[in-house]
């Protein structure tokens, strides 16, 4: 950054950054310094698009996220809604979870995971196959739309077979509590249907 820049912030800049997706202080210096110092002028800016600015001041992240819907003034959505799959549901989940127990264990910095971690997590969900090379990459597509929605970022310098992902804390924003209890219940009744647990009764599904 410039010390132009740095003594100019620009609301236009801010307020694209953040249409484009999550800003993060780590990755996206520039754009972080103009979202933070014009907070005031993107929420009242953003408001009339109907979408309120969400800042993490002590995790470095800024979003956008859309007010609920006036039934007497609806507004076009800007911001999509991503209709996930069942193994990408679950993958959040269990991200979510890791981070948790990672927190809770005065985890300190960026929580890791190894792609083959990962791979043995969802294994434990996913419908046996007898191709495992088509499970395997079931899973690296699963993985590879997580990291575009901006839930995982690749390590640099890790790849293949022993690649490594960041699990980004922006998911605590977006999966909380109430969403893992309600996947938590569908999830119960996909794992009976599969036989990899039991029904109530103790019989296999």
């Amino acid at each position: 950054m410039t010390s132009r820049d740095a003594e100019s912030p620009n609301l236009s800049i801010a307020a694209i950054a953040l249409m484009k997706g999550v800003v993060y202080r780590d990755t996206h210096e520039q754009a972080w310094q103009h979202v933070h110092r014009l907070r005031p002028q993107l929420i009242d800016h953003m408001a009339v698009l109907g979408l309120d600015v969400i800042v993490d001041e002590a995790e470095g992240w800024a979003y956008l996220r859309a007010r609920p819907d006036d039934p007497e003034q609806p507004l076009p959505r800007l911001i999509p809604r991503h209709k996930l799959s069942l193994p990408q549901s679950l993958l959040l989940a269990l991200l979510r979870k890791a981070l948790l127990e990672f927190d809770a264990t005065d985890g300190v910095g960026r929580l890791v995971l190894s792609r083959e971690r990962i791979v043995a997590d969802l294994r434990t969900f996913l419908a046996d196959s007898p191709n495992e090379a088509r499970l395997v990459d079931q899973v690296d597509a699963t993985i590879g739309k997580v990291v575009d929605l901006g839930y995982l970022r690749p390590v640099k310098g890790s790849s293949g077979a022993n690649a490594e992902f960041e699990v980004r804390r922006i998911i605590k924003a977006f999966i909380d509590g109430q969403w893992l209890h309600e996947f938590d219940a569908r999830l119960q009744e996909y794992a009976v249907s599969l036989g990899v647990i039991q029904d109530q009764s103790g019989a296999p599904s």
